[in-house]
């Protein structure tokens, strides 16, 4: 807002001046719903009206209360909750369920130049905003192009683009002919070569540091291989050692229990997607303080669709069920030993888009047994704790952040609902009746396991 003078110099010359004054935010009032608050105990809240001011939420205060100043938010019965928070992400990539060309070649193409790396940027912009659009308001990226994330963080929280929160990581640390190295990761000869990439990924400043432990399913070359061990332990340990000298927190891929057990031994923060796990691996969590980031979405098209439509070798759906069987495995005895549990899809994976992380959350209930109320906890609050960010976000609370989403359907009943967003809101921005580009193909296959 501001307000235009007309200065008159001279007898023809008018010079239009804007004096400029700052913008007031927008103050929103959600009225007419049913608030879930993302807490561990959530109950749906009724006859509430929440109110924003900008970016935060200012109260939730009885209806019927003065709203004057305030633009009211009509939900309809609508149900007002956290935005999710997705912990395993890797922007770079659609989801597309075709093979793609040569991943270190493609990197390395789209880093050669000032034009293709805008466009690399231009890219990751647009699969961050579909991220925000299908729910998700924050995001952990563990593997990413260059320093892609980092500047897109940046971007995002100075207003120049839509999206959502980021955490990032941008590229990981691997091992020659380890899981994305020489694409999405560094890769490391020696541990001090190690210690030296982490030093590289710091000057971004990110927010944590991706190892790249093991192998994965399509890494592997025999029936049985997935999660080989390509790190070795001394490794392992001095990047741990070196991270955490400098105040971040170390994630790591892994995809067996060998892998595992690595990982917590020499001081990994988070076990990315996970493995089935015995009596020792599970006091290492305890010893640790380390979480799981549970992974089920990636593994679900190789190990139960049909290879004709997944395309798949014979190896790889077997090495599939391994790792879909192991991460569902390690995610139920976790939590039957209070070791605390997150949700990320691997967004990227071939059939698995930037749109759909509600379906890791409808398979978190169907295949680890938890309730529609623990999962969206899992992936609000619980989320946001784990990730270091529980004061800013994650839970609907006065002087969070107001990052909301509204559903039409209760997601408590059914996880399904979190499949149509109504509404997003999301660094003091209000988006109403989102809408991304859906992959109808991919959409049908991935039904068949609702």
């Amino acid at each position: 807002r501001g307000d235009f003078v007309l200065a008159e110099q001279g007898k023809r010359d008018i010079i239009i001046m804007y004096k400029y004054s700052e913008v007031e935010p927008m103050k929103y009032a959600y009225t007419n719903g049913v608030l879930l608050d993302g807490s561990a105990d959530m109950q749906p809240q009724r006859g509430m009206v929440l109110r924003t001011d900008g970016e935060k939420i200012l109260d939730i205060v009885p209806e019927g209360t003065d709203l004057t100043g305030f633009e009211i938010v009509d939900l309809k019965g609508g149900y007002l909750m956290p935005g999710l928070i997705n912990l395993h992400v890797h922007l770079p990539a659609s989801g597309s369920p075709k093979k793609q060309g040569n991943p270190r070649k493609l990197v390395k193409f789209m880093t050669s130049m000032e034009l293709t790396r805008r466009i690399a940027l231009a890219m990751c912009e647009g699969y961050a905003k579909t991220q925000l659009l299908s729910g998700v308001t924050t995001i952990r990226t563990v593997g990413g192009i260059a320093d892609i994330d980092t500047r897109l963080r940046g971007r995002i929280a100075a207003g120049k683009c839509d999206g959502p929160r980021i955490l990032a990581a941008d590229m990981a640390v691997s091992v020659p002919g380890g899981h994305m190295a020489g694409s999405l990761a560094y890769e490391a000869t020696s541990a001090a070569q190690a210690a030296e990439d982490v030093r590289k990924i710091a000057q971004g400043k990110p927010d944590l540091i991706k190892l790249m432990i093991t192998g994965g399913v399509l890494d592997a070359k025999k029936k049985g291989e997935p999660g080989e061990l390509k790190m070795p332990p001394e490794m392992v340990k001095v990047v741990c050692e070196r991270a955490h000298e400098m105040g971040y927190t170390v994630a790591a891929h892994v995809e067996s229990p060998e892998g595992v057990r690595v990982a917590l031994e020499n001081g990994v923060d988070s076990i990315e997607h996970g493995a089935k796990p015995d009596a020792d691996i599970l006091r290492l969590f305890r010893e640790r303080g380390a979480f799981l980031c549970t992974t089920i979405s990636p593994a679900l098209p190789y190990a139960l669709f049909d290879r004709s439509v997944s395309n798949a070798s014979e190896v790889e759906r077997y090495n599939g069920n391994v790792v879909f069987e192991g991460i569902i495995d390690c995610a139920k005895a976790a939590l039957e030993q209070d070791i605390p549990v997150v949700l990320g899809n691997d967004v990227g994976c071939p059939w698995i888009t930037q749109y759909d992380f509600w379906r890791e959350l409808y398979y978190f209930h169907k295949y680890v047994g938890v309730s529609n109320a623990f999962a969206l906890y899992t992936a609000t609050g619980r989320s946001a704790q784990l990730a270091g960010i529980g004061q800013e976000t994650g839970t609907l609370e006065p002087g969070k952040a107001a990052d909301l989403i509204v559903t039409a359907a209760d997601p408590l009943a059914d996880l399904r609902a979190l499949r149509h967003v109504e509404l997003v809101m999301s660094h003091g921005q209000l988006h109403r009746a989102p809408q991304v580009k859906h992959r109808k193909n991919v959409e049908a296959e991935l039904d068949r396991f609702l």
